[in-house]
């Protein structure tokens, strides 16, 4: 039976929403592109009856008609429209906004000349250097009407104002439509984002409450064990671990809270903490620490930094399985200083860089896969640093970096 992860379903669910949504919008572009369609072709046959009213108005029609065909001709007051002959000379036109006149309907032969050129040249760029008879037979803008033997005018009309609009409809609502859902996208993702803050600082201050007693507790028995005559160095290795114990309760304690930042250096910092882990994991396991010789100074919290070592740590070892190689590199790149975590593990797939560091995501086994997550918003959001994948190769391991901004100088 196939099982998926959190983060698996949580991204399952994304791309069937985005599917949904991508469907809905072709949807609604397919049924206003066919309404716009549907709209021009009733203009079309519009003007298909204007222009066989004006040809029996040019033929002299029985008076009985004339009447009735102006009525047509003077219906039409959307559809810009032009009469023109063989050559391309204007003789007639209506419903243009001429830039003297206006869309005051004066006849062709009194307009000024500016407005003469204004409809010759829209007439040049709808014929894009074709012969006005070629395009009555090619192009829906252009009909051809026979005003006596072999004599013939050509209409040119253009879409109405309302078309034109409705033709940019979709495109304005589609684009209103975008936007809004950016802006709920983004509302639904802060305040996403702000309930799981509310979750990890309630879990932390929680932890770190229930830690309290215990560690108390531990404390008194270690000082009692001494009185029983336990081996000194058994009980300097429990206190090391009572100690390491209130350590982890204290960094719980300050998720949530803004922590205060010392000037530390970072070779003797990285020392403290590495030297407490070579203990602590498995004799197969080489760690390296191949530090810089400049000892850089930067803004940390102390124990906040030393959490976020422990975790790529336990995070390289775990990718080994328990045999491998961790090598610890520090050095400046401009005002950063940075620190490289590599190890010799299952490596990581390029697709997924930037997603080991979401909540959920995990390649292991067991685990909540929290840890690089909290390692992420440990640097980021307190330290004002970044942490990403450098390099990685499945089967070739992986190397973590960590840039911290340089502060006071170095030693």
């Amino acid at each position: 039976m196939l099982k998926y992860s959190f983060y698996d379903r949580q991204r399952l669910g994304k791309m069937v929403f985005l599917l949904i949504s991508v469907t809905a919008i072709i949807i609604f572009l397919l049924i206003s592109n066919n309404l716009v369609k549907s709209l021009s072709a009733q203009e079309r046959e519009r003007m298909e009856v204007w222009a066989d009213a004006t040809q029996r108005l040019a033929q002299q029609e029985s008076a009985s008609d004339i009447e009735f065909l102006f009525s047509i001709i003077e219906n039409n007051n959307t559809i810009p429209v032009m009469i023109a002959d063989a050559q391309g000379n204007i003789m007639d036109y209506r419903n243009y906004n001429l830039p003297e006149a206006g869309r005051d309907k004066i006849l062709y032969a009194d307009l000024g000349a500016v407005d003469k050129e204004y409809l010759h040249q829209r007439l040049l760029r709808a014929c894009r250097g074709v012969p006005i008879a070629t395009l009555a037979k090619t192009d829906e803008h252009f009909i051809r009407i026979e005003i006596f033997d072999n004599a013939y005018q050509y209409i040119y009309y253009e879409d109405s104002e309302m078309l034109r609009r409705l033709s940019w409809y979709p495109y304005i609502q589609l684009g209103v439509m975008v936007f809004l859902g950016v802006i709920v996208f983004i509302t639904i993702v802060y305040t996403k984002r702000a309930e799981q803050n509310r979750v990890w600082v309630g879990l932390s201050k929680e932890t770190a409450h229930q830690l309290g007693t215990p560690i108390s507790s531990l404390m008194a028995w270690t000082h009692l064990l001494e009185s029983y005559g336990v081996s000194d160095e058994v009980v300097r290795e429990m206190d090391k671990d009572v100690n390491r114990l209130s350590t982890i309760a204290e960094r719980f304690s300050k998720i949530g809270s803004i922590p205060e930042l010392d000037l530390e250096y970072l070779n003797d910092m990285l020392s403290g903490s590495l030297d407490y882990m070579k203990s602590r994991i498995s004799r197969k396991v080489d760690l390296r620490m191949e530090l810089g010789d400049e000892d850089y100074g930067v803004n940390v919290s102390r124990s906040l930094f030393e959490w976020v070592m422990e975790n790529l740590t336990k995070n390289a070892v775990d990718a080994m399985d328990g045999c491998g190689t961790i090598t610890i590199t520090t050095g400046q790149e401009k005002d950063y200083c940075y620190i490289d975590v590599s190890d010799t593990g299952k490596g990581i797939a390029r697709k997924n860089f930037k997603n080991v560091f979401n909540p959920g995501f995990t390649t292991k086994k067991r685990g909540w896969g929290l840890g690089l997550t909290l390692v992420k918003r440990i640097i980021e959001e307190y330290h004002n640093g970044r942490i990403f994948v450098l390099r990685s190769e499945p089967g070739q391991g992986t190397t973590f970096r960590i840039m911290l901004p340089l502060a006071g100088g170095r030693r």
